[in-house]
């Protein structure tokens, strides 16, 4: 086996990529990010996309209109826990800002729901 052939999943296609992009890490720095919590491009985050590493400038160009966690995920192609790290870690910098949805209990409201899966039906 050459050394390309043991980083590459012909099924799951590389598969380091995504361990390399957030540093090896699976939880973003800020625990409290849900899948459903709606991201915006700051004005910084707007200023300086170009110089982001591609996923986060992908991101960038993205969330210059509301999206959720999962949305960016699906749209960018990316594991949802790569978006979650990412996100988390463009927030921490101020490059993001993050809409958490308001809730009275410990479950996401109907309309959060069918605006999600609305989202990704769009897909």
């Amino acid at each position: 086996m050459s050394g390309d052939e043991e980083w590459f999943d012909d099924e799951a296609g590389p598969v380091v990529r995504p361990y390399a992009v957030t540093g090896g890490r699976t939880r973003p720095s800020n625990r409290t990010l849900d899948l459903v919590a709606l991201v915006s491009t700051s004005p910084q985050g707007r200023a300086i996309a170009t110089t982001l590493e591609p996923e986060q400038r992908a991101i960038a160009v993205l969330c210059q209109r509301l999206q959720s966690v999962v949305e960016i995920s699906a749209r960018l192609n990316l594991p949802v826990g790569v978006a979650r790290v990412l996100v988390g870690d463009m927030l921490d910098a101020g490059l993001v800002s993050v809409h958490r949805p308001e809730r009275t209990s410990d479950r996401p409201s109907v309309a959060i729901i069918e605006k999600v899966l609305s989202g990704l039906q769009a897909l």
